[in-house]
């Protein structure tokens, strides 16, 4: 006899929801300047009420990849990470560089099974863009041989602080226009603001940079220019230099030879605009691109802008990982 009992039909399984589009931060072009202002006023918020965003993270892990000493990257981001609720593991590649042991297709898609974003400071931008093409978790640039994103948030955040704005603000620039230089100038073009990049013949920055910045300064109402002569700091509302020899530069006698002229001090600092602050992203080598006096008094922002890592970060890994909105 037939069972008069109904079979149960199978269940019926929704459609998984479509994936967000994943982000990336490798370049400051990777922005757009609503962004970017967002960005600023989400590490305002965080930087005044820490206490708001405690739990954000809850339940996230960050792994950071570094083949390259650091201070103030590592220590920022380890805090943050904490300080939002997640858990941050930190990853020595300084004998080992990333891809070398492991194809970098496979390591990115292994640690995007046990993570939720990856910081890498590396040598080499390309193995940034290696990671980003195969990692399914947000990639962020913490340093490269070209760009230097992160910092440039914290510079751009702290001109925000301390002049209010950074739209119309002259940021003068003295010095190579290596990574750092690269994303400041990015980032002050994309906000608005007057880009002086001060360099000597053989430093100025890359060609293709000046195009990028000019091609945002055109949107935004603002401006790049360059010159090899430190008088044109007069002005300048922003005085802003880096170490002469960064890690992986073999030419040190030559480049303090050619850098001295660019030296930030006292004589230079009163050319610049009334109430004009002067920014370093350190380490510094006091003596060489910078004079004791500049780096201890009333003008220097150096240690603002160093805490500011700590905060534009955190605001970064909460938009990056869908965290920045009201939920808790």
């Amino acid at each position: 006899m037939p069972n008069s009992k109904a079979r149960p039909k199978p269940a019926r399984h929704a459609k998984p929801a479509a994936k967000a589009t994943k982000r990336d931060l490798l370049t400051i072009t990777q922005l757009t300047g609503d962004r970017l202002r967002a960005l600023i006023a989400s590490a305002s918020a965080i930087k005044a009420r820490p206490e708001e965003f405690a739990t954000r993270l809850r339940g996230k892990g960050v792994v950071l990849l570094f083949e390259k000493p650091s201070l103030r990257t590592r220590v920022s981001f380890e805090v943050g990470v904490s300080k939002l609720g997640g858990h941050a593991i930190f990853y020595d590649h300084s004998a080992d560089r990333i891809g070398m042991r492991e194809g970098l297709q496979d390591y990115a898609r292994v640690l995007g099974r046990y993570v939720d974003a990856i910081v890498a400071r590396v040598y080499e931008q390309s193995v940034l863009e290696g990671l980003a093409k195969f990692s399914p978790v947000p990639i962020i640039n913490a340093l490269s041989n070209t760009h230097h994103p992160c910092q440039a948030l914290a510079d751009v955040f702290t001109i925000h602080e301390k002049l209010g704005t950074v739209k119309g603000v002259r940021v003068a620039f003295l010095g190579d226009g290596n990574n750092v230089c690269t994303s400041l100038a990015h980032a002050v073009c994309m906000l608005g603001g007057e880009m002086q990049v001060i360099s000597p013949p053989g430093y100025a920055l890359p060609e293709v940079v000046l195009q990028e910045c000019r091609a945002l300064a055109k949107g935004s109402g603002g401006s790049i220019t360059t010159t090899s002569d430190p008088d044109a700091v007069a002005g300048a509302q922003v005085v802003y230099t880096d170490a002469w020899v960064s890690m992986h530069n073999t030419d040190a006698e030559e480049r303090y030879r050619v850098l001295r002229p660019y030296q930030v001090n006292a004589k230079l600092m009163a050319r610049a605009a009334r109430g004009a602050i002067f920014m370093h992203c350190l380490p510094a080598e006091r003596g060489d691109e910078v004079t004791d006096a500049v780096m201890d008094g009333a003008r220097s922002a150096v240690y603002d802008q160093a805490e500011n890592r700590l905060h534009t970060q955190n605001a970064l890994m909460l938009e990056l990982m869908g965290r920045s909105s009201d939920e808790r």
